[in-house]
């Protein structure tokens, strides 16, 4: 037997005694003799008492044949008498079955809503409709209504000792709380109107603790993903601030609210629930887009809440993230706001950046994700002994909360055939890759990279650089961390770079080139949806970018960078001052971005200058020289492409860059493939004329004029 069980039988028992002691006061105050009814209606005499509560209480036939038909309802007599000593030992019996550890239900409740005698009595007189048929005849008896077979406060005020007056005030616990419902038709007194307990506190008095219906639609529990999980330092220091303002509340006084601050909500709710479940408290998440709009409906919302956490207490996620991406984090939220006033409870709020209109008692607590220290930690003991290098190049590139590395790592050491060299290695890489995908809505366009090192032909400068740059995305890590970099700035981390050059000249295959060498995720972004003419949109466009982007699985590329990060102007009005703060706004963002963030343009010298200080590496893409063109001709077919008698030399003579030599050859292909041939020389020669005059180059027609080589007999 449990100690839940020992219990309930405790509460029953307590129940019972409850029930008994209640009946005997209502049977000795329907312990009257009955008014006669007014002398112009003929009276029956009063039939013998039945036992049977149908007979008691059946319709009457007319006395006379004269009188009209009329239905006459008559009252049950009296019982045998009640006396003081029954009434007394049954009051002894339930206070004796009062005194256990934990009390039973009704005492609980009365000492958390803060009940009086009087009020606790006229909860369990309610209460007790539903507990014991009994009691609506003997509201009726006593009353002396056989229509009216229900509690009232004038019924109450008569049947216990020392009634009060204010148990009628909407401000005592009892109309406050809603723990009692009134029915009050029309003109009614509110003494006489019917009292019913509600639903979700006659089932607590029974021990049957659950969520109110009404609520649990709304509210979602909360618990640590996977199981418990502990927290690093930075977020158990969270915690800790937390509790410090809880265990600094002083009682009877409203508690602080905790906004939650920062982008990852799987740390918030988990620092929530570590603190709630330190004060013993459960977790329910309210999305706050869920919230009803009405003034009436928010301050039944808020009633119901704390009610409801002071019969299961409990602390409560207000989630305002979604409503962020419709509204800024500036503007107020007034149902947030209002649903906040009219309750009182350990409440966070899960948002970016703090939001007004809160109250005064609001505290801003950041949570961020666990730093790269911590995650390596993390990976090292998820992935036990064998980890090797494991945790340092996947805590280097990817940021992830626990819940998230913890789910990744199970389900890839979960999964077979990893008994292959660096099998382990590649599948938690790939999987992280794709928790890590960001959300840009549109912003942006993903790249299916494919170009290698083989592909690309630029000079030996240019080639070391982007070396060096992928070298400096796999060790940030060590350098940051483990070197001690991080611990003394907190900008200037992330790797921005700057292509520039001609169109055609590679920098779209050498960013393609970084994403598959660093096996990362490529996003060419969209300028289109990201610039807006309307004030403030693109800098909110370019916030979702970044922040999207974060996590560290992907590599950003502005093509045609020039669009977006041109200089700053002098300001002659207000549309120069607008596009200045943008371009202030992004120079800043820039520069705290961790991720490696590429930059294409054309125009190099349309870049404002202040953006080259904050780019790590510059990369000038020249014009293809002769040896860069032929080298370009040589690589540019598949291997499952069939030439026939191409002259490199002679094609490399040909002034064009790589992206039209890519042309050429995707033309020459296709005309090689409708004669059903080879491609040829005579093919790239059409084909080449063809994206000369496209280009509106001058046409030299000697050039383009082919004639095979004699064949040398041996």
């Amino acid at each position: 037997m449990t100690e839940t069980d020992d219990w309930q039988r405790a509460n029953d028992a307590f129940l019972a005694a409850a029930l008994t002691w209640l009946r005997l006061r209502l049977e000795r105050l329907a312990d009257w003799e009955p008014t006669p009814p007014a002398p112009s209606l003929p009276v029956e005499p009063a039939a013998p008492r039945s036992s049977s509560f149908a007979e008691r209480f059946k319709w009457r036939p007319p006395f006379s044949e004269a009188a009209p038909p009329r239905p006459v309802l008559a009252l049950p007599p009296a019982s045998e008498a009640v006396t003081a000593e029954q009434i007394a030992e049954a009051a002894s019996a339930m206070a004796a079955a009062e005194e256990t550890d934990p009390p039973p239900a009704l005492v609980v409740l009365a000492r958390r809503f803060g009940l009086s005698r009087f009020e606790r009595d006229v909860l369990l007189l309610c209460a007790a409709l539903e507990l014991d048929t009994r009691i609506a005849p003997l509201c009726a008896r006593a009353q002396d209504d056989l229509a009216r077979p229900w509690p009232t406060f004038a019924l109450a005020m008569a049947l216990f000792e020392e009634p009060a007056w204010d148990v009628l005030s909407p401000e005592r616990p009892l109309r406050h709380w809603r723990l009692i419902e009134i029915n009050q038709p029309g003109a009614q007194p509110l003494t006489t109107s019917a009292l019913r307990a509600d639903e979700r506190i006659v089932n607590f008095l029974k021990g049957l603790n659950y969520l109110d219906d009404r609520l649990s639609p709304l509210l979602l529990p909360l618990g640590p993903p996977d199981g418990e999980i502990d927290l690093p330092p930075s977020q158990a220091a969270a915690v800790r601030a937390i509790l410090r303002q809880l265990e600094g509340a002083q009682p009877g006084r409203r508690l602080p609210v905790f906004q939650l601050l920062g982008p990852d909500a799987p740390s918030k709710r988990l620092v929530a629930w570590h603190a709630a479940a330190t004060l013993d408290l459960g977790l329910y998440r309210l999305p706050v887009e869920m919230m009803p709009t009405q003034v009436a409906d928010l301050e039944t919302l808020a009633r119901l809440v704390q009610r409801e956490s002071a019969l299961a207490p409990f602390a409560l996620y207000l989630d305002a993230q979604e409503t962020e991406k419709a509204a800024p984090a500036e503007a107020p939220a007034p149902p947030l706001g209002r649903f906040l006033a009219g309750a009182n409870g350990v409440f966070f709020v899960a948002t970016q950046d703090v939001r007004p209109g809160l109250g005064d008692a609001t505290v801003a607590v950041d949570v961020a994700k666990p730093t790269p220290a911590e995650q390596r930690e993390a990976w090292a003991a998820s992935l036990g002994e064998n980890a090797g290098d494991l945790p340092a190049r996947l805590a280097s590139q990817f940021s992830l909360d626990l819940g998230a590395l913890r789910r990744i790592s199970r389900a890839v050491q979960a999964e077979e055939g990893l008994e292959a060299e660096g099998e382990l290695g590649n599948r938690l890489w790939d999987a992280a890759l794709a928790s890590t995908r960001p959300r840009l809505e549109g912003l942006a366009q993903r790249l299916d990279p494919r170009a290698t090192w083989d592909d690309l032909v630029l000079p030996a400068r240019e080639l070391d650089l982007l070396r060096q740059i992928a070298a400096q995305v796999r060790l940030r890590s060590r350098v940051y961390d483990d070197w001690g970099f991080a611990a003394r700035r907190n900008r200037g981390l992330g790797i921005s770079v700057l292509f520039a050059g001609e169109s055609g000249t590679g920098k779209t295959m050498a960013a393609e080139v970084l994403a598959n060498e660093l096996r990362l995720s490529l996003y060419r972004i969209d300028l289109s949806t990201v610039v807006s003419k309307y004030i403030g949109e693109t800098e909110k466009n370019l916030r979702r970018l970044f922040d999207a982007a974060e996590d560290g699985g992907a590599i950003l590329f502005f093509d045609e960078a020039d669009a977006l990060f041109g200089k700053r102007s002098e300001v002659k009005d207000s549309h120069d001052r607008y596009a200045n703060i943008e371009i202030n706004y992004l120079l800043q963002r820039i520069e705290s971005y961790k991720g490696l963030a590429i930059l294409a343009t054309n125009l190099k010298s349309a870049l404002d200058t202040a953006f080259l200080r904050r780019l790590r590496f510059l990369l000038d893409f020249p014009q293809h020289g002769e040896p860069e063109r032929r080298e370009i001709w040589k690589r540019i077919f598949p291997q499952q492409t069939e030439t026939d008698g191409l002259d490199f030399n002679r094609l490399a003579r040909l002034s064009l860059n790589g992206g039209a030599i890519n042309n050429v050859a995707m033309n020459a292909a296709f005309l090689a493939a409708d004669a059903g041939a080879p491609v040829t020389m005579p093919h790239l020669l059409a084909a080449a004329r063809t994206e000369l005059l496209k280009l509106g180059r001058p046409i030299n027609e000697a050039d383009f004029r082919w004639t095979a080589p004699a064949l040398v007999k041996t």
